[in-house]
């Protein structure tokens, strides 16, 4: 097959194109950095440099392929996240539509059923909503977990302050996952033959904050770590005094605040909490200590 996979190197394209390479299918890698086109052939796999914005770069990258792997960048700038994350799942849309691929695969989140209250994700309802309007294409919506590397986020904290929280409960299920993870299922999906639109949610572990700051913090050398549930304001003044523009600051306020009030897992939870993945918060517990050290 040939598949083109937006994502470039990072967590989830490089085991993406590493796992479909090995395979045997001719791999494009999309980046939006030059300098990453000598690791992208080192991998085996074709370099399309270019923006994800754009409709007619993203078109000849789509041409010829039997199935596409789309992805937006998280945070994509420091102003009107939301709007450019939708104007880069409409550049992504036209681009199918002109190249005439007929399977996708779009990296999706828990919590994308929802128009709002969810934050960022917000921009990821909109584009399922945009694709569910793509003729005779088969999607899966794959709608990841809590990335385990988000507690990476929290390391400058917990060295600093002996502590780490969120505004949200240490009591509240979070589903989490690994990006190896999400990489497997999206290479599943991607050399899958279906002709339908379907949700597929990819966990590796439900968990609570006050596992998940036990665990990790006993991996790190602090077993007495505590998780403290902060309020929405002393979150967002948080964020922002650690360097986050204000709307992005803002917007993970909100979604932590849809953690606190059931918002984001409930239709994960309503379909049966399905857990896909293989790597657990044990698993991942090792990788945070090498990181932590």
């Amino acid at each position: 097959m040939k598949i083109t996979i937006a994502g470039s190197l990072g967590n989830i394209g490089k085991p993406l194109a590493e796992n479909l390479v090995s395979a045997g299918h001719s791999v494009t890698v999309i980046s939006s950095r030059q300098e990453r086109e000598n690791d992208i052939v080192a991998l085996g796999a074709t370099a399309a440099i270019g923006s994800v914005n754009d409709a007619g770069f993203l078109t000849g990258a789509f041409n010829g392929a039997d199935a596409v792997f789309t992805m937006t960048p998280p945070n994509m700038g420091g102003a009107q996240v939301i709007a450019n994350t939708i104007d880069a799942g409409k550049a992504f849309a036209a681009a199918i539509k002109l190249s005439g691929v007929k399977r996708v695969v779009m990296l999706s989140s828990i919590g994308a059923d929802l128009p709002e209250g969810n934050g960022p994700i917000a921009g990821l309802h909109h584009i399922e909503e945009i694709y569910q309007e793509l003729d005779g294409v088969s999607v899966t919506f794959l709608r990841a977990g809590f990335f385990y590397n988000n507690f990476y986020n929290d390391v400058p904290l917990i060295k600093g302050q002996g502590i780490t929280g969120g505004n949200y409960p240490g009591t509240v299920s979070m589903p989490l996952v690994h990006p190896r993870d999400i990489a497997k299922a999206a290479a599943e999906e991607l050399q899958q033959n279906t002709t339908v639109k379907n949700v597929r949610y990819v966990v590796g572990d439900i968990r609570k904050p006050n596992d998940a700051v036990r665990v990790l913090g006993a991996a790190a050398g602090l077993p007495e770590l505590p998780w403290i549930e902060f309020t929405d304001e002393q979150s967002f003044q948080g964020m922002v005094q650690a360097g986050l523009p204000d709307e992005i600051a803002g917007l993970y306020t909100e979604m932590g605040a849809g953690f606190r009030k059931g918002m984001i897992q409930q239709d994960f939870e309503k379909n049966g909490s399905p857990v896909s993945g293989q790597i657990t918060l044990e698993d991942f517990a090792t990788e945070f200590a090498k990181a932590f050290n």
